[in-house]
């Protein structure tokens, strides 16, 4: 019955911003660190950026940072990732991730949603 929905995701020029949501449903994540994670094609899984239940305590990818902002707004039980400067190395399927308790880049990850394609254009 927990279900994390990405939204968002679409095609965007390179240098351009994009904002991916993650909404939750089913259950409310309050007290869940959330993070954000990609796939591109015949490529793994990689960590992308993590964020405590507060939302004060962040961390990014060194791929993403200075680029990316994690942050969620616990009322309406969403997490969202805004893109900027986006690159084409980018592209990828983007996807949410919830887990009982925060630690930055090895923060374990319990609940996934089904992802959102991103793909920037150059």
């Amino acid at each position: 019955q927990a279900q994390l929905v990405e939204s968002g995701g679409g095609l965007v020029q390179a240098g351009g911003p994009l904002r991916l949501s993650c909404a939750a449903s089913g259950r409310a994540f309050t007290w869940y660190a959330m993070g954000w994670f990609r796939q591109a094609p015949e490529k793994e899984r990689e960590f992308v950026a993590a964020i405590d239940w507060s939302g004060v305590n962040t961390y990014c990818a060194d791929s993403v940072k200075g680029r990316f902002t994690i942050s969620r707004d616990n009322a309406k039980n969403t997490v969202y990732l805004q893109m900027n400067s986006l690159k084409p190395e980018d592209t990828a399927v983007y996807y949410c991730a919830a887990g009982r308790h925060y630690n930055g880049g090895a923060t374990n990850y319990n609940y996934w949603g089904q992802g959102t394609q991103v793909t920037v254009s150059s």
